[in-house]
């Protein structure tokens, strides 16, 4: 997994993983990463003040929470489910998401690695 999309509302569209924070060659889904972001959309310089200071730029380095995958996942059920994209949502350095709204589907195996909130601000979860 190379490219992921954001799904949250920080700025950023695509980060390239750089590292996998659990000790293994891949990462799966409730995994927590370090991205560099490879592109964002623009601010505009009449932005409030408040803004700023979040803003996401093309070339930061962030932690991120790997919410979908292209790789199939096994239920405990026996079941496995697999998603279109790989996507991620960015976290700030207390673990918490960054963005304020998530605005993708998120996989039910986030809530189950205890991520609680960004299952809350998720709008569907499969």
């Amino acid at each position: 997994m190379d490219y992921l999309n954001v799904i949250d509302n920080t700025g950023a569209l695509v980060v390239e993983c750089i590292q996998c924070l659990n000790n293994a060659k891949v990462a799966r889904v409730g995994d927590e990463i370090v991205v560099a972001v490879k592109k964002a959309r623009p601010i505009s310089d009449s932005a409030l003040p408040s803004l700023i200071a979040s803003r996401i730029r093309k070339g930061d380095v962030r932690r991120a929470l790997i919410v979908r995958t292209k790789s199939p996942l096994a239920r405990p059920d026996g079941r496995s489910i697999r998603f279109d994209d790989n996507a991620c949502v960015l976290l700030n350095n207390q673990k918490q998401p960054l963005g304020t709204r998530i605005l993708g589907l998120v996989s039910e195996d986030v809530k189950a690695k205890g991520w609680a909130k960004v299952v809350s601000l998720a709008p569907k979860i499969v």
